[in-house]
């Protein structure tokens, strides 16, 4: 999905990087989980692995890709629902993505909120969703929180539902890359009849461990060999950014405000949008953690100066800067994107 930092494009020359350095371990802990990318990735590599983000759409995705280590097989649910696949070619999971693609709409708190006729009274429609798409996010949202009172899914099979969702959801979107705003015209995916995905699950032999929380707090508590941090490079938060998608997997009817139908966030902010509060913050965890390494991901655009990077980290450790040139995330050009289409990816390798 698309994301800020996104670092799905970065993940081989990251690890061919600390590779070269001999930075291994056995337990990897991804401070700012977002999408998972980077925990999944070192979940394949046989990592034990602790994911955390303020965010509960994280979240849900975390439960679904890291903490999770089994195919789901619905057995509660498809007893209880029509499915006329053949279960032999269809794995549980595709079978119950077929059944929520055939669901009727429903006009719900997506649609009332989100959708242009769901919001005609206002000044501005709401453009983030077509009609149509909206009822049927609404509907599959729904059925999967009955199923779930109905003590039909485990928690697992939940989660891994509410991710197909979330991550179903940024294909249909019409937005230009986050829902801190709408497209004023149409886009053409936007307008594509919504089709639920299926997610392809990742496994490992490890316990791993993933929270709902501000890391900042789990710093001194979490032991890993790796920890890596990939935080917010600017000003702008990332919870206002992905209000939709934090609504669609809380569903939890919040009041909405301005043109935008943006949810409260305030306790969801980050300090590292700040200059001054993210160099603290940089500072206690490298001071406070438990890790053999401390892997800073950032970017030559970021807030907080290189050098005052190194002048941090080197109080606690013997640091390197590796530096790479990467296409820059096209929601985030600062209006630069037709002059300037790559900027610096900066990894910080701090050594204990």
């Amino acid at each position: 999905m698309r994301f800020i930092g996104n670092k799905e494009n970065l993940l081989s020359g990251i690890y061919h990087i600390l590779d070269q350095r001999n930075i291994k371990g056995n337990s990897f802990f991804d401070f700012f989980s977002g999408t998972t990318n980077v925990a999944r990735f070192f979940k394949k590599k046989g990592y034990k692995v602790f994911s955390s983000d303020i965010l509960y759409f994280s979240y849900c995705i975390q439960r679904a890709y890291i903490k999770n280590n089994k195919n789901p097989q619905f057995k509660k649910l498809l007893s209880q629902i029509d499915t006329k696949q053949e279960k032999l070619i269809y794995s549980a999971l595709d079978t119950t993505i077929e059944f929520l693609n055939h669901i009727r709409p429903l006009e719900g708190f997506i649609y009332n909120n989100y959708s242009a006729g769901g919001t005609s009274h206002l000044g501005k429609p709401r453009m983030y969703f077509s009609d149509d798409n909206a009822k049927k996010i609404d509907a599959i949202r729904t059925q999967i929180k009955e199923w779930k009172t109905q003590k039909l899914l485990s928690s697992e099979e939940y989660f891994i539902l509410l991710t197909c969702l979330i991550e179903s959801v940024s294909f249909y979107s019409n937005v230009a890359g986050v829902y801190a705003a709408f497209q004023k015209k149409w886009d053409k995916r936007a307008l594509k009849p919504f089709n639920l995905r299926t997610i392809e699950l990742v496994f490992n032999k490890e316990k791993n461990e993933v929270f709902n929380a501000d890391s900042m707090q789990l710093a001194p508590i979490i032991d890993a060999d790796i920890l890596y941090l990939d935080p917010p490079y600017n000003e702008r938060q990332y919870a206002p950014n992905y209000h939709i998608l934090e609504t669609i997997a809380k569903y939890d009817n919040p009041v909405v405000k301005g043109i935008t139908g943006m949810r409260d966030y305030c306790n969801q902010k980050s300090t590292f949008c700040n200059k001054d509060s993210a160099l603290q913050s940089l500072n206690n965890i490298a001071k406070n953690a438990k890790y053999k390494y401390l892997i800073l991901s950032y970017n030559s655009e970021g807030i907080m100066p290189s050098k005052s990077i190194m002048t941090t980290l080197q109080n606690y450790g013997t640091v390197e800067l590796v530096e790479f040139e990467y296409l820059r995330f096209k929601s985030n050009s600062n209006g630069e994107g037709k002059t300037k289409k790559h900027v610096q990816e900066q990894l910080y390798i701090l050594k204990k």
